[in-house]
């Protein structure tokens, strides 16, 4: 499911402190959707640290990290499917509703049609979009991660964990 070193609650506090200290605008790009950054000291870094930790979380996504003069620029895109946009418009809308934290998170993607599936004690999560009664199973490379949306199949191929 995951291989971030860091829980969904610890990402997100993460970008409540980057979006407060250093966010200078965010835009939807032709691809999909741009942050922007004041290129302070170590901004940088703390972006594509971040960016890395999220692309571990969520494999779908594409991410490209710039520096371009004062700025530092995050593009994030997707697959063009329908799960994967509302995950999009939900990473466009994190500084408005990071401070909701994970809680308000799931409550938005539930809102959404999407309803996770996630017994602690069983790393297999499931995905169902609600209005479509669309799943997906998941069989994460370790317990505890964040939960996540799918496209029965589209978005996260099921997979198995690596033998130990």
């Amino acid at each position: 499911m995951t291989d971030a070193a860091d829980t969904d609650a610890e990402r997100l506090a993460e970008y409540q402190r980057l979006f407060r200290q250093a966010l200078t605008g965010r835009e939807r790009t032709p691809e999909g959707i741009r942050f922007r950054f004041r290129a302070g000291q170590g901004v940088e870094a703390w972006v594509r640290d971040l960016a890395a930790r999220e692309k571990a979380c969520c494999a779908f996504f594409a991410y490209d990290i710039t520096a371009e003069g004062d700025e530092v620029i995050w593009d994030a895109a997707v697959s063009d499917n329908d799960m994967a946009r509302t995950l999009l418009e939900e990473f466009y809308a994190l500084p408005d509703t990071v401070d909701q934290g994970l809680d308000g998170l799931l409550e938005r993607l539930t809102g959404h049609g999407l309803e996770i599936i996630a017994d602690p004690g069983n790393p297999v999560r499931q995905v169902q979009h609600t209005d479509e009664q669309r799943s997906s199973t998941w069989y994460p490379r370790h317990h505890g991660g964040p939960r996540h949306a799918s496209s029965h199949g589209q978005i996260f191929p099921a997979r198995r964990p690596s033998p130990s």
